[in-house]
């Protein structure tokens, strides 16, 4: 029977809008700290938002971006370095209060819980900053199992982060939806066989996502409605009744 036991959300973009003013000011402040003279705009942040993973993005910029920079250390090395010192620029930036929750996030969290409905996390950023946004604005214990940065060996739009969620949870796919925001998450949760919901950002608002079970702006607040972009919702905002029609 295809009821809904359990939900899987992505971090960013998903639950706080990170992107633009989190990840993308941490990497220019580490660029800074590094002596580089690098600087991500935030148009040009869009399209590195194509490659998924912190590292993955750094190599990728290297390569088709500054081909011609030598470091004195191994190539490897150096991108962990200059990642170690973003992720200590953004969790910075998250604890300031610079970084907030998406509309809707907290309350539909919130009433997951209460109603008895398993959760977990399943994200290509690194485990520490998923910790801190958790500790800062949710509760830890909320989430039984979190899948964070290098955790799997292919990371999205690979399903494998998905795929180990399920393998930890014990449930069939069916009994899962998904909340993610780019067109690489929806690739990836649909190729674990998992219903997705996407919640579009600025980013992400132009892509392709004609194989979700529904797309909206924002999961809406009772005070605030979001808007439908693609699908059968008649509601001013997701709750967990709209969730479990959608199953």
């Amino acid at each position: 029977m295809n009821r809904l036991k359990a939900l899987i959300f992505d971090v960013d973009g998903t639950l706080a809008n990170t992107e633009r003013d989190g990840h993308r000011v941490a990497f220019n402040r580490a660029f800074e700290e590094a002596k580089l003279n690098w600087n991500w705009s935030v148009d040009f942040y869009g399209e590195l938002l194509t490659i998924s993973g912190g590292k993955e993005r750094i190599k990728y910029y290297l390569h088709k971006y500054q081909p011609d920079f030598k470091s004195q250390e191994d190539i490897t090395d150096f991108v962990a370095y200059i990642h170690k010192l973003k992720t200590k620029h953004y969790l910075q930036l998250l604890r300031s209060g610079a970084i907030k929750l998406r509309p809707g996030a907290k309350r539909l969290i919130e009433e997951a819980r209460q109603s008895g409905i398993r959760m977990a996390i399943a994200t290509t950023t690194s485990f520490p900053n998923v910790i801190a946004l958790l500790e800062k604005y949710l509760d830890l214990d909320w989430f039984e199992v979190i899948a964070a940065g290098d955790i799997v060996a292919n990371k999205k739009p690979a399903p494998d982060v998905y795929n180990y969620v399920l393998q930890k949870m014990k449930l069939p796919a069916k009994n899962f939806l998904v909340l993610e925001d780019s067109d690489n998450g929806l690739e990836s949760a649909i190729a674990a066989g998992l219903k997705t919901i996407i919640t579009v950002n600025n980013y992400t608002a132009k892509q392709d996502f004609r194989r979700a079970a529904l797309v909206v702006s924002d999961l809406g607040e009772p005070d605030r409605a979001c808007e439908v972009l693609q699908g059968n919702f008649n509601g001013d905002y997701l709750d967990v009744a709209s969730l479990r029609s959608l199953i």
